[in-house]
């Protein structure tokens, strides 16, 4: 038994084309605020800004990641992948944290030698005002892009938002470590960093964990709340082997029902119509219902399992 929601297609390449415009716009912000910084650190021979715009280029390049996986997630069901390709998302959101964490150790790489060799930058004001106008930029796109991204349902947009708030964290560093130099202390560049790192890590795990999810396909659904639904539906004695998967937005849904032994074909089938109609009526990111229905041995009372 099969049911899908009708004109979901049309609604998920809708939410797909959302998904590219957010991340075009995102991309230029974060392109914008890397060319500031590159240019800036490179003209002054700032190590430390220089490095900072280099993360946020990689803040764009995952931008270019994540339209070319939506651009992939776009394609409809096809013969080599009948659940369609929405999962493209995920593994950009995976590649998106292993950027994290590839750059979570270059910082602490910079850090270690900025400590070890006493390396610190040279501070001036129109450094300190460039910084902060990036850091207001990065905190603009990291607010639109975790707005969309929970509008939308986007594990990608929320994904690339936690990988601008890792750049902000960077941003702050410096700043901090700018203000420390300045004072006189200029080990505090390698210390602020470390710590950053610790942050920039939790990110990246946060990314990866809810990725991995999506592809090991992580149960949705509450399996008890499911089979209480399901018994409240008359003709239903039995409900079991509930399993769900799939994107936060797009879960599919199969389970195996018992009903009367004596029905017709065409009333069992009924039942498993209704029990589909509740399920799509309760959850509403279900996208595909499967029941497998079987005859209930003899006065068997309603159970679940």
């Amino acid at each position: 038994m099969d049911a899908s929601i009708p004109n979901r297609d049309v609604s998920y390449m809708e939410r797909n084309r959302k998904v590219r415009r957010v991340l075009a716009a995102m991309l230029a912000a974060n392109w914008a605020v890397a060319l500031a910084k590159l240019g800036f650190g490179l003209l002054n021979r700032s190590a430390s800004v220089t490095a900072d715009g280099m993360h946020s280029f990689i803040d764009g390049s995952s931008n270019i990641l994540g339209l070319v996986a939506m651009t992939a997630a776009a394609r409809p069901a096809d013969e080599d992948h009948p659940y369609g390709h929405g999962k493209f998302e995920a593994i950009a959101s995976l590649g998106i944290g292993a950027m994290i964490a590839i750059g979570m150790v270059e910082l602490g790489r910079m850090a270690l030698d900025a400590l070890v060799s006493d390396r610190h930058p040279e501070v001036t004001s129109t450094m300190a005002v460039v910084m902060l106008f990036t850091l207001g930029v990065n905190l603009i796109v990291t607010r639109v892009e975790r707005h969309y991204g929970h509008t939308l349902k986007s594990t990608l947009l929320l994904a690339d938002a936690n990988h601008t708030l890792s750049d902000v964290y960077v941003t702050l560093a410096v700043l901090i470590s700018l203000a420390l130099v300045w004072l006189g202390y200029p080990r505090a560049d390698g210390v602020i960093a470390l710590v950053v790192m610790v942050f920039v890590a939790r990110v990246a795990y946060d990314i990866i964990r809810q990725a991995v999810g999506i592809l090991s396909d992580k149960a949705r659904l509450d399996v008890t709340q499911v089979c209480e639904l399901t018994l409240g539906v008359p003709g239903v004695r039995s409900c079991r082997d509930v399993r769900s998967r799939g994107m936060e937005d797009s879960v599919y849904v199969d389970l195996k029902i018992e009903v009367d032994p004596h029905l017709t074909t065409a009333q069992a089938h009924e039942v498993a119509d209704q029990v589909e109609e509740k399920l799509h009526a309760t959850y509403s990111q279900v996208v595909d219902v499967v029941i497998h229905v079987e005859p209930a041995p003899p006065q068997l009372s309603k159970a679940s399992s």
